[in-house]
């Protein structure tokens, strides 16, 4: 009873925590003047990891077993990876561009953890056979730290795409407006508007050039941290595959799970081989990794709504 209400106060206290975070930070994206808000912010997804860290902890003392057998502790460590994500740049004193994807991300599947869709999985329960194994900890754990991984690199991906398409889309209108008034006025107004383009050109510039700098940094953080969440993802299906050795006497028997693990994969070793290629521009590998997104929840989530395969135990269960 004791352990339940301690991870019942921990669980509310994260999600408000990490509520209160992306408050602060969208704040500190409009008022630049406030000194402080981005520290604040920082410091409160620090809380929020020991929160998290505390209820899995919690859990695992009173429920016997590694927290990671149900939808609703998947949900939980997930946004703890989310939440470790987000600290390695803070400690390396980096400029933490991953804040604006790890803050939401961790508030978002805390939150749906903690919502009604999912309350009857918040009290533990014996977990079945097939899950009473010492691969339990090092296959999921890895699993979902590569999900936590690959999502935010693919969102960094999916970033890159809106910055550099509405460079070019805005690149596309000037382009034809310029046409069209050059066209439409008389040789003193367009002699005006050259003039004025050319006052502002050092503007532009510039402006270009952050541009460039914050894609360049984009698709630098995505590659490394999915070059890190493909790792994961390998040690993960690997030890998987021992683990179903052990369990079904099969190391892949093409399971629904299996096989989008699979895909999920060989889409990533693509974008990480693409990367080796000079041909390929940044653009394209990040077309391909923000497909990546859509096949990680697939995988994740989507397959398990079938509620068919080996790896479905019950209903909203993962594995």
């Amino acid at each position: 009873m004791i352990f339940s209400t301690l991870e019942h106060i921990l669980s509310h206290i994260s999600f408000s925590i990490v509520s209160i975070v992306i408050t602060i930070f969208f704040i500190s994206l409009s008022v630049d003047e406030i000194v402080g808000l981005y520290d604040s912010s920082e410091k409160g997804m620090i809380a929020t990891f020991f929160c998290i860290t505390g209820l899995l902890v919690t859990r695992w003392i009173y429920s016997g077993h590694f927290p990671l057998s149900d939808l609703y502790e998947s949900f939980i460590f997930l946004s703890w990876s989310f939440s470790i994500i987000h600290m390695v740049p803070y400690f390396k004193k980096h400029k933490n561009y991953l804040s604006a994807i790890t803050a939401p991300s961790t508030f978002f599947t805390q939150g749906f953890a903690t919502s009604g869709l999912l309350t009857e999985m918040h009290q533990s329960e014996i977990v079945v056979p097939a899950l009473q194994s010492q691969w339990l900890m090092m296959h999921v754990s890895m699993m979902i730290l590569s999900y936590a991984a690959l999502l935010c690199g693919s969102l960094l991906s999916v970033a890159l795409l809106v910055i550099t398409l509405r460079k070019a889309i805005r690149i596309f209108s000037k382009k034809n407006k310029f046409l069209n008034e050059s066209f439409s006025f008389v040789e003193i107004q367009y002699m005006n508007e050259r003039s004025n383009v050319l006052l502002n050109t050092s503007f532009f510039s510039s402006r270009n050039y952050y541009r460039a700098q914050l894609i360049h940094q984009l698709d630098q953080w995505s590659y490394r941290i999915i070059s890190l969440g493909f790792i994961f993802l390998t040690i993960g299906i690997l030890s998987g595959a021992v683990w179903a050795n052990e369990a079904w006497g099969s190391y892949w028997n093409w399971d629904p799970k299996e096989t989008w693990a699979f895909i999920t994969w060989t889409l990533f070793a693509i974008y990480l081989h693409a990367r080796t290629n000079k041909n390929w521009e940044s653009f394209n590998c990040a077309i391909v990794a923000s497909i990546g997104f859509l096949i990680i929840w697939i995988c994740y989530f989507g397959v398990n709504l079938l509620g068919i395969g080996l790896h479905s135990y019950g209903s909203f269960n993962l594995h």
